[in-house]
């Protein structure tokens, strides 16, 4: 929970997020039209409504243009003639270099432009929801003055973007290496995974606190889909459950709220294996970054010792 504003101003932005969720599903479930959907917007609504995070929401109105223009990219990708692993490489190439481009750190952005590849989609409405919806949460950050006294632009550490890609490329290699292609993306561990790289801190109690959670989260969220009909009633426990799971753990990952969507949205031969595939991901992520942060900090004082001599 964020502690910097009230307890009442925190409830009220807890609902304000939970409503706008709920509103994107409902629209899905009146249109008939899954790719409404987009399980990030509920990452970013907490994010930037209720967790008021700087990195998110210093620069109000790329929290429009880059998820929109990763969600184009994503999109035009997946009508190529090419594989599943090619579309998901060509496109993490080239959300690094637009990110890059308009020298943006926002990691929501991965998530738009990975879901098309995903979930195949072949209709305008995914973009279209995808500006929507984010349209809305940059106007609760303006309304609110939510970025207020946030520097705009701040210093970034653009080499994380290609360890990133390094990262990602070897486990799409296992994925492909071991026959489950569609394995190879997991939009809110990528979030996740790249949010951790920019860390100055990062050490072995976050990386099992992140695996744990991010499991727990994908399960639930599975677990769910498949016993109830509604999904407006599994949205509901899925919201309650992951504000539960997040106070509990004491770790604010907004994209502890994205996941139980994936369901939603996901091809349906692929949501069985959610939750044993987001604990084999996230240990290899996050043991992948927990591993480079060291050899980082080894190196760093390697180059103290050296300057000191």
């Amino acid at each position: 929970m964020d502690y910097s504003v009230s307890k009442n101003v925190s409830i009220v932005s807890y609902i304000l997020a939970f409503t706008l969720i709920f509103t994107m599903v409902a629209t899905s479930v009146m249109l008939k039209d899954p790719e409404v959907i987009f399980p990030e917007i509920a990452a970013m609504a907490i994010a930037m409504w209720v967790y008021r995070e700087p990195g998110w929401i210093r620069q109000p109105s790329k929290i429009v243009f880059a998820p929109t223009v990763t969600a184009a990219i994503g999109f035009l990708t997946n009508q190529l003639p090419i594989d599943y692993l090619g579309k998901a490489i060509l496109t993490l190439v080239l959300m690094m270099l637009f990110l890059r481009s308009i020298q943006s750190n926002l990691a929501a952005s991965l998530a738009t432009g990975l879901l098309p590849i995903v979930i195949n989609a072949d209709h305008w409405s995914f973009i279209i929801s995808v500006f929507a919806f984010s349209f809305i949460i940059m106007l609760g950050v303006l309304v609110f003055k939510l970025n207020k006294g946030l520097e705009k632009k701040v210093k970034i550490q653009y080499k994380y973007m290609l360890v990133f890609l390094v990262i990602h490329f070897i486990w799409i290699g296992l994925c492909w290496l071991f026959g489950y292609p569609q394995l190879a993306v997991i939009p809110p561990i990528v979030v996740v995974v790249y949010e951790s790289l920019q860390k100055s801190m990062y050490n072995e109690k976050m990386a099992l606190k992140q695996v744990i959670v991010l499991t727990i989260s994908a399960t639930v969220g599975t677990l769910l889909y498949f016993a109830i009909d509604s999904w407006v009633l599994v949205l509901l426990l899925d919201m309650i459950l992951m504000l539960l799971l997040v106070r509990i753990s004491g770790m604010r990952i907004p994209a502890v709220y994205a996941y139980p969507l994936l369901p939603f949205v996901f091809p349906a031969h692929v949501i069985p294996m959610l939750p044993i595939a987001s604990l084999v991901a996230t240990v290899f992520f996050f043991g992948s970054v927990l591993a480079y942060k060291k050899f980082e900090m080894k190196q760093k004082a390697k180059e103290g010792n050296a300057g000191i001599m």
